[in-house]
């Protein structure tokens, strides 16, 4: 696995690509794609954490990729470290040259920058890929801008990736990824009903930073604490309308034909496709037939996957 460090902690001099990288969809493939073609120095992505936003107006920014599971996906990139840069209201007061200067240039000692052709840094967002080149430039430091990549339908973002979430719609979502959405949590302790109702749950303990997709009951695939083999699996995302409307939002997750121990385990989950949204049933009864549905459902849809991811 490639290191996750601090800029002072980098292996340096670096051909680095700078952005948010949120999804490593196929924009975000060609800016790192040209920061490490043909480089002598080390390869790596540099980002801002925690988002600039959350420190500057308090909003919740979620993310299609925490910095952890962006480890795994930059790796076949050719990419060998993930430096995240501090984002703190003094660097908010730094100017986008002395961000240049003192991040990238003395402290990283780059030898090559990419960025999209939309990023902008430094306080106030006044630096772009112009002034980034400028900067960059008198030291005698190539900057590459790449242009903000296209299909039929329009710009290649993480704002549409979650859009498609939002909407359940797993099959655009897993296109503009080019790869299938997947999020991990620790099983943690629930209260039995599931197994009091014959179809015992996995209640995942997920990082709320994480992005989930829309609430509802999904067909998908489980792996345990890591494990190559994937286990079918219906899960619900949501509160628990029937058994208590007013409890918090949940992740439980069934694996179909299976019975494993799995609390304190970590379970990665693979969502494939939405089967219907939250309803609320007039009793236990009927709650545990509609989940036998759903699993039949979900188990042969599954049954016909050629593969996953």
């Amino acid at each position: 696995m490639i290191p996750l460090c601090s800029p002072q902690d980098a292996r340096r001099p670096t051909a680095l690509a700078l952005g948010s990288f949120d999804g490593l969809h196929a924009g975000h493939r060609r800016v790192i794609a040209q920061a490490i073609a043909g480089a002598a120095a080390v390869p790596t992505v540099v980002s801002f954490w925690p988002h600039p936003r959350e420190v500057l107006f308090g909003e919740a920014r979620l993310r299609l990729d925490l910095p952890s599971e962006k480890l795994e996906l930059l790796q076949p990139l050719g990419i060998e470290q993930l430096v995240l840069v501090p984002f703190t209201p003094e660097l908010a007061q730094l100017s986008a040259e002395a961000f240049v200067n003192t991040v990238l240039l003395d402290t990283l000692k780059a030898e090559r920058i990419t960025v999209g052709a939309n990023f902008r840094f430094g306080k106030n967002r006044g630096g772009d890929a112009d002034l980034l080149r400028q900067v960059a430039a008198a030291r005698g430091v190539e900057v590459l801008v790449t242009e903000i990549v296209e299909d039929d339908d329009g710009r290649m973002s993480s704002s549409r990736i979650r859009g498609c979430l939002e909407r359940g719609d797993l099959d655009t979502a897993r296109t503009l990824l080019g790869r299938s959405y997947r999020f991990q949590g620790r099983v943690v302790r629930g209260r039995g009903l599931g197994r009091e109702l014959g179809w015992p749950t996995a209640n995942l303990q997920v990082d709320g930073r994480k992005f989930l997709p829309a609430l509802g009951v999904y067909a998908a695939w489980a792996w345990v604490d890591g494990n190559d083999q994937p286990l079918a699996a219906v899960m619900n995302l949501g509160p628990q309308p029937t058994v208590d409307p007013t409890s918090p939002s949940a992740v439980e997750v069934h694996l179909l034909d299976r019975t494993i121990e799995l609390e304190g385990r970590q379970l990665t989950v693979e969502p494939v496709k939405r089967l219907r949204g939250q309803q609320r049933f007039s009793g236990l009864e009927e709650l545990s037939a509609q989940i036998g549905r759903d699993a039949d459902q979900a188990r042969s849809l599954l049954s016909v996957q050629t593969g996953v991811g």
